[in-house]
């Protein structure tokens, strides 16, 4: 297949995979993901749900010379969990345990596998990316099964693995401090990259996607807020639209107040941005294009910084923007319900995941001798 019939879906498609999936995907997966595109899905998730096909379609393929079943029987839903959460220590003594080596060298041919055996909640994840698919074709599949169930508990155990967040340390205030101590004043680089780490962070932890994607017609000037001991603070509302966790009609809004706008204002007037693209790639010259950011870019120029600030880029990521907005309200005694107001998240459970630990760690009950 070629990338002509992807046309109407590529925006959803993972820019650096898009070749590759257009090789993979057949003519259904197309109309089913075309169909989600129509039916207004979110653009992350169909991404994700376009990169798990891609992946599937592949394992089925190199696992059985076939393309994807739809419905799937349950005997190749168990093969997948079998292929994929597998113990390494058995597998060095015996050969046939886990995913065979035809299978794995084919997927690492493709560029469709790195490492192994997956994380249970990247199996987890595309087995229900997986049902998800199955249903908009309107089939039904065997993925609540027992026995299905049964193999993914009992192969999870069988392969501990400690949970890693997406990044390994939070961007708190001190740590963020020292990354915009690398932005200079004047190179539109430094205003660009200044302005996206005080606006992601103070936004309350955006998501890379959402600062690539950030345009100025989302922009919207708010009166002044008044304070007691200074002049009064310059204030944005950012209208996120629909958002992972918001509903479908829903118009997320945050807020950035002082230091972040005139960061936000600064970069947009040196760029002479008025419209469109909030964030933009910039050439080695110092020229501003005309095309956003990709969300990887996001991701690489907090890299960048982490090293220029001399700390470890493998430690840090976009993400630790997220999870260091809430882990520094939590340092500061800001109310977990307010932080998530402005986080936007809408599980409690998740928020808290790193609003507490901030909390454990330096509360009275961690510190009992």
């Amino acid at each position: 297949m070629t990338t002509e019939p992807l046309d109407t879906i590529a925006a959803v498609l993972p820019i650096d995979r898009r070749d590759k999936l257009a090789e993979i995907l057949t003519n259904q997966d197309v109309e089913t993901l075309r169909h989600l595109v129509n039916e207004g899905m979110g653009d992350n998730t169909l991404r994700a749900l376009a990169s798990d096909l891609g992946y599937l379609e592949a394992w089925s393929r190199a696992a059985t010379g076939s393309p994807l079943p739809w419905p799937a029987p349950e005997a190749l839903l168990l093969k997948f969990v079998a292929q994929h959460l597998w113990d390494p220590e058995k597998r060095a003594a015996d050969p046939d345990h886990g995913m065979p080596d035809d299978v794995d060298q084919a997927l690492r041919d493709g560029g469709f596998l790195r490492t192994g055996p997956h994380a249970p909640a990247t199996v987890g994840r595309r087995l229900a990316n997986w049902s998800t698919l199955t249903k908009w074709r309107g089939l039904d599949g065997a993925f609540t099964s027992p026995a299905l169930r049964s193999a993914l508990r009992l192969a999870a155990r069988a392969v501990p693995r400690q949970r890693r967040r997406k990044s390994a340390k939070a961007i708190t205030s001190d740590v963020l401090a020292k990354l915009l101590a690398t932005c200079g004043d004047h190179s539109p680089r430094d205003l660009r990259d200044r302005a996206i780490l005080m606006a992601a962070f103070a936004s309350g932890g955006r998501r890379r996607s959402e600062i690539a994607g950030l345009r100025v017609e989302q922009l919207t000037v708010e009166p002044p807020i008044e304070v007691a001991d200074g002049p009064p603070l310059p204030s944005l509302a950012i209208h996120l639209g629909r958002t992972k966790n918001s509903g479908v009609n829903q118009d997320e809004v945050v807020y950035l107040t002082g230091r972040p706008v005139d960061a936000l204002n600064a970069w947009l007037d040196a760029a002479r941005i008025d419209s469109g693209s909030v964030f933009r790639a910039i050439d080695r010259w110092g020229n501003v294009s005309r095309r956003a950011l990709d969300p990887k870019a996001v991701n690489d120029i907090v890299k960048q910084r982490v090293a220029m600030a001399g700390l470890k880029p493998g430690e840090f990521s976009a993400h630790g923007l997220r999870s260091g907005y809430l882990t520094e309200a939590a340092n500061r005694g800001i109310p977990l319900p307010e932080a998530m107001e402005q986080s936007r998240h809408r599980s409690v459970q998740q928020a808290s995941s790193y609003y507490n630990s901030a909390v454990r760690r330096s509360g009275k009950a961690a510190r009992m001798l």
